[in-house]
């Protein structure tokens, strides 16, 4: 596996523990939806897309930094709009990423840490067992 192929597995990981995170939180299916139009998913207050702008302007560690602090643990759909926001890193480019100072092994642990703090730590240990 060269360094490429190693970026995009770790993509993909993203992708399927999000849509299994959103299946356990929620109840439901997860269906690849459009954020844009249905721009529901918050942090106290701020909308992910507020986020996703600065990770556009390559603030990502601030964003982060912003998103964690300022997180409710208690509700579902702000943990949501947490694993989101790490999988709209995930597919930035990994050059994008580089000079930005991140990573998207940093984007998995962000999931993962979420994923424990919601009670689901062995979802990411059954993906990294892959």
């Amino acid at each position: 596996m060269n360094f490429n192929d190693e970026k995009d597995y770790i993509m993909r990981i993203i992708k399927e523990m999000v849509r299994v995170l959103f299946s356990l939180m929620f109840g439901k299916q997860y269906k690849s939806i459009e954020l844009s139009k249905e721009n529901k998913y918050k942090v106290s207050g701020k909308a992910l897309e507020e986020f996703k702008k600065m990770v556009d302007e390559g603030l990502i560690n601030e964003a982060e930094n912003i998103l964690l602090e300022s997180i409710d643990y208690n509700k579902k759909e702000e943990i949501f709009a947490a694993v989101l926001f790490y999988q709209y890193i995930s597919e930035k480019d990994n050059d994008f990423l580089a000079i930005h100072n991140y990573s998207k092994e940093e984007a998995l642990d962000g999931i993962k840490r979420l994923a424990e703090k919601q009670g689901y730590g062995q979802i990411s240990s059954l993906f990294m067992e892959r």
